[in-house]
């Protein structure tokens, strides 16, 4: 088996206050040692900002992980199904013994007996099957929730956290934009048709947090800089409008008063970042920001709480983006329909996502974690 027969997905973990505190990774493996290689191949990428549960799919975890330099703000999830099993037993108080922290996955309702020597810092459980938290050796965080409303109702019953997709789901559509995502919105137009700086800036003075935030963001760790941007003329001068036009964008990705905000704009940045980096392989330099905006842009109608068409109507886009976020198809759909494959839970939606494009999975596994890394620089709030 090689490094190309694993897959990654990833999905978060939020707490009781809706905030992302920690990234989930699936790791789809024919076996533990496969999932090992893959780990130990990206490794120079991986998120160390939050805490990572790690999990396997599709194969039990035994000894081979042992031997994995597991990164400090990692902990290793262990099957309920397997926690008797005596590989498992083995591979627990090994990491135990390294001081490697451990999770319990896929428990329901029932005793557990955790073998002698270990500990678990969280469980993960489904919230259908124990609705109601029971006592267990470590936080319990739900799982298999369907929705916001689900989430709320496993925080009423005593979980500490969710995990999962579960709060891009649940908030109807508005017909209209509210005020503030408007202004962002006739900002990126004057940025879109070159208008002149002192006209931009003019636009932003109307609204203080906005131009407080977009310095912000432009001075994250992420972007790289070498030197602190002061002002919106200095961002032109260092950065020109192609590239600012990018970090205005998170502007009204982070325009959003929603209790799950936080959550959806590292969700979108993610997933913006994401195609961004894969695009290499596939586009001209020049549309790399295109691509990172089509990601970015592709919760927005969660995030404003609108429809899609409505988000666009008023915005001037190229036509690729778009068609990508209406569905209509188009250049940049398939990195689109590949970074929301890197959410799903199964191997076999990310399996097409990868067929359509030919792309190579090292790649995608790397990129998906550096997307991680990126979005955790950035505070959204």
């Amino acid at each position: 088996m090689s490094v190309s027969d694993v897959l990654i997905t990833h999905e978060p973990v939020l707490n009781r206050q809706k905030a992302i505190t920690a990234n989930r990774l699936l790791v789809h493996a024919p076996n533990s040692e496969a999932a090992m290689e893959a780990l130990c191949a990206i490794g120079d990428a991986w998120p160390i900002a939050r805490t990572v549960f790690l999990g396997l799919a599709g194969c039990r975890p035994d000894a081979a992980l042992a031997s994995w330099q597991v990164p400090e703000n990692a902990l290793i999830e262990i099957p309920a199904s397997d926690i008797a099993d005596p590989d498992s037993v083995d591979l627990m108080q090994s990491l135990a013994k390294a001081g490697v922290p451990l999770c319990l996955s896929g428990y329901a309702e029932g005793g557990i007996a955790a073998p002698a020597g270990t500990n678990f810092r969280f469980v993960l459980a489904d919230a259908k099957l124990a609705p109601t938290a029971v006592r267990v050796p470590g936080i319990l965080i739900a799982q298999n929730l369907a929705d916001l409303a689900a989430f709320d109702s496993a925080l009423a019953a005593g979980y500490g956290g969710g995990v999962g997709w579960f709060f891009k789901r649940g908030q109807p559509p508005s017909k209209k934009l509210q005020s503030a995502h408007a202004q962002i919105v006739r900002v990126l137009n004057l940025v879109r048709r070159g208008a002149e700086v002192r006209e931009v800036e003019n636009a932003l003075k109307q609204d203080v947090a906005l131009s407080f935030r977009l310095l912000r963001y432009i001075n994250s760790a992420g972007f790289g800089l070498r030197c602190e941007v002061q002002s919106f003329r200095h961002a032109v001068t260092i950065l020109g409008y192609d590239k600012l036009n990018k970090w205005l964008s998170l502007l009204l990705v982070t325009a959003s008063k929603d209790p799950t905000a936080p959550a959806l704009m590292q969700a979108a940045i993610t997933r913006g970042r994401f195609m961004e980096l894969m695009g290499a392989a596939y586009f001209e330099r020049e549309e790399f920001d295109n691509l990172f905006i089509t990601g970015a842009f592709s919760l927005l109608d969660r995030l404003l709480g609108s429809t899609m068409a409505t988000v666009l109507e008023g915005m001037t886009l190229p036509e690729p983006i778009c068609d990508a976020l209406l569905g209509r198809g188009g250049p940049y759909t398939a990195l689109l329909e590949l970074a929301r494959a890197c959410e799903a839970d199964n191997r076999s939606a990310l399996q097409a996502a990868l067929g359509g494009l030919q792309a190579d999975p090292l790649a995608v596994n790397r990129n998906q974690l550096l997307a991680l890394q990126f979005a955790d620089t950035l505070q959204f709030h």
